[in-house]
């Protein structure tokens, strides 16, 4: 078949589009709708950036030289920032996408949510510009497990996009705080559980957040704004939960006259992050506190293991003061309680009798009191390897020492 007419056809279409002004020739221009306004208006926000932000306050005084004074927060002038993210998932890759970030700031008692909402993906960058207003290069930013999940993602879309994240003085990871703080009591540590538990929040209706990615695939496809309405309510109440932890932790953990007022659990985690940051004072002052506190005439589960672990970590801090006859009497009166802690106790009171009392009769017998709380624990199923590799070693270099002491002394009365 021939392409003469095809080839016709083409060249008069050419023809004629060479025939046609400028003006003409230019692409025709299709106006998109406005997707940020209209999802402005249904979630009571404004436009900025080209995403939504909605904005709300809340009186929430904290007592910013209080928390300076606690193990892991910064120091008191140093501007706090709250974030919180929802996401398309649960990875940190380049899949994954904020398309909801939660702000909280202070400025005095008053405390305000800004929650920058991505109308669609192609205004991410606007979201990046909006975010990097809010957080001035010393800020410290306070998070629930932000170390791993959220602050990662941030950092991963500003490098998607070429860009360097913000800048920050520092990171407080408010789970790592609840781990060693509450979990011991509360069996978790998720923010749902430690928010009311803690803070005795109660959330009416709230939105699951697993449910969350499907609610903004929802809007994209419907473009009804009112199915992100309860995701904003939850990540709201995320922001508001953070600022009461700080608040919290500010009027009940950060004072040593407060401490006696704590579960003994809890003051034994803060002790540990006390030493951990170098303030073993701080952390033998709080031990004391929880071993007096009035929660032990209440009872509570575990009582007795609590009570033997901090017993031995009071007596292990004043060791580490240099404080080491005080440190004797706490192993002794471990000792004379009795119970699976006696056996480290003894050994650290043979050990004193060793090096510093140097009575190798009395560290001998401290040794084989040891022995014996071991030999009843493997009698009962529960043995104490280290423990027992330890006594075969020390008892036999005591032995050893001590037939070397008698043999000199006996030199020396013959000599005499």
């Amino acid at each position: 078949m021939s392409s003469a007419p095809t080839s016709n056809l083409l060249g008069r279409r050419l023809d004629r589009l060479r025939s046609l002004a400028p003006s003409e020739r230019a692409p025709v221009r299709i106006e998109r709708p406005n997707h940020a306004l209209a999802l402005a208006g249904a979630l009571g926000g404004t436009v900025a950036h080209d995403v939504v932000v909605v904005e709300s306050s809340v009186v929430l005084p904290v007592d910013r030289r209080a928390l300076g004074r606690l193990p892991f927060t910064a120091g008191s002038d140093q501007p706090l920032v709250c974030l919180d993210l929802e996401t398309t998932g649960l990875a940190t890759a380049s899949g994954t996408l904020a398309f909801l970030v939660g702000i909280g700031t202070w400025e005095g008692d008053l405390y305000t949510v800004r929650q920058l909402v991505l109308p669609d993906h192609a205004s991410e960058v606007g979201l990046l510009d909006a975010l990097g207003t809010l957080l001035p290069p010393d800020a410290w930013l306070v998070t629930y497990n932000g170390r791993t999940f959220d602050w990662p993602l941030v950092v991963a879309r500003h490098r998607m996009h070429r860009r360097g994240p913000p800048a920050l003085a520092g990171h407080l990871d408010l789970l790592t705080v609840a781990r060693r703080l509450w979990k011991h009591r509360l069996g978790g540590a998720r923010l749902s559980l430690v928010e009311h538990e803690i803070c005795a929040v109660e959330r009416d209706d709230d939105l699951p957040g697993a449910l969350i990615p499907e609610r903004y695939f929802g809007y994209l496809r419907s473009r009804r704004g009112e199915l992100l309405r309860p995701v904003l309510e939850h990540n709201r109440q995320d922001i508001v939960s953070l600022g009461l932890l700080l608040a919290l932790l500010a009027s009940d953990y950060a004072a040593p006259d407060s401490w006696t007022a704590l579960h003994p659990g809890d003051a034994a985690g803060l002790a540990l992050s006390l030493r951990r940051n170098g303030r073993i004072d701080d952390a033998l002052q709080c031990i004391e506190a929880a071993i007096s506190a009035d929660a032990w005439r209440v009872g509570f589960e575990d009582a007795a293991p609590l009570r033997r672990h901090l017993l031995g970590e009071r007596a292990r801090l004043l060791a580490r003061l240099g404080r080491r006859p005080e440190a004797y009497q706490a192993w002794l009166e471990i000792c004379a309680r009795g119970g699976p802690g006696a056996a480290a106790a003894w050994l650290h009171v043979a050990r004193y009798r060793e090096h510093v009392g140097r009575d190798l009769a009395g560290a001998i017998e401290a040794c084989r009191e040891a022995a014996g709380v071991a030999e009843r624990a493997r009698t009962w199923g529960r043995p104490m390897p280290e423990i027992e590799r330890d006594l075969a070693h020390r008892l036999a270099r005591l032995r050893r020492r001590s037939l070397a002491a008698r043999r000199f002394s006996g030199a020396v009365c013959r000599a005499a």
